[in-house]
């Protein structure tokens, strides 16, 4: 691999560690913005809906996320082995966490109208449900990709990801019963931040590992 080719994997590195960390800063900022909004009980996508006031900014922000995302996934497969098997599907999952989480999420609102879930709402959800769930497999692949001998932390941490993002995203996604003393059920909201700041500090560590890469000949 030239130098060049090195230079594009750790810029797609630093740019990963800006997004992973600004995104939770937009988002705090622009929830200022939409009178009532609770970033603990009020999901992101309610943040993104039409009816906000910061939509429009909103959107344009996830789509940007996504496309840096993909953009990583890509320079990712190069920066390893991009003919090892666990090497490439790694990277479609990143990609994948890109297009659906990211520029899906943006594309599509999640509007309803009268209470009833928009066309553009199943779609968000499905986009969103996949980067999701590309997430939350990552660990399952990347803990092949840098192996246990190489670097017994990230092996330990590929784990502790993995299972606390089952725990967050069960409790951001099973419908539990809607009672006033329900904290799972309105609190929403930080169940998807726990999972994100899950994945987030797993993508930093990632992005960290591969700036720091020796280039492959």
């Amino acid at each position: 691999m030239n130098t060049k080719q090195s230079n594009w994997f750790k810029i797609a590195a630093l740019l990963c560690i800006i997004v992973c960390i600004a995104d939770f800063i937009v988002l705090f900022i622009l929830g200022n913005y939409y009178p009532g909004y609770s970033h603990l009980r009020n999901t992101m996508s309610s943040l993104g809906a039409s009816a906000s006031p910061v939509s429009a900014m909103l959107s344009t922000w996830w789509i940007g996320i996504g496309i840096v995302f993909v953009f990583f996934g890509f320079q990712f497969r190069k920066a390893f082995d991009s003919n090892a098997k666990n090497v490439k599907i790694a990277s479609g999952l990143i990609i994948l966490y890109g297009l659906g989480e990211g520029i899906g999420s943006g594309v599509f609102k999640a509007d309803r109208i009268r209470g009833k879930m928009t066309s553009s709402f199943i779609m968000h959800d499905i986009a969103g449900g996949i980067g999701l769930l590309a997430a939350l497999l990552l660990p399952l692949f990347m803990h092949k990709v840098i192996l246990k001998k190489e670097n017994p932390f990230f092996y330990r941490l590929s784990w502790i990801v993995f299972i606390t993002g089952i725990i967050t995203m069960l409790l951001f996604t099973i419908r539990f019963s809607s009672g006033e003393t329900n904290v799972i059920i309105h609190y929403k909201g930080l169940w998807q931040r726990l999972f994100l700041l899950n994945l987030y500090v797993y993508f930093i560590v990632i992005s960290i590992i591969m700036y720091h890469k020796k280039s492959i000949v």
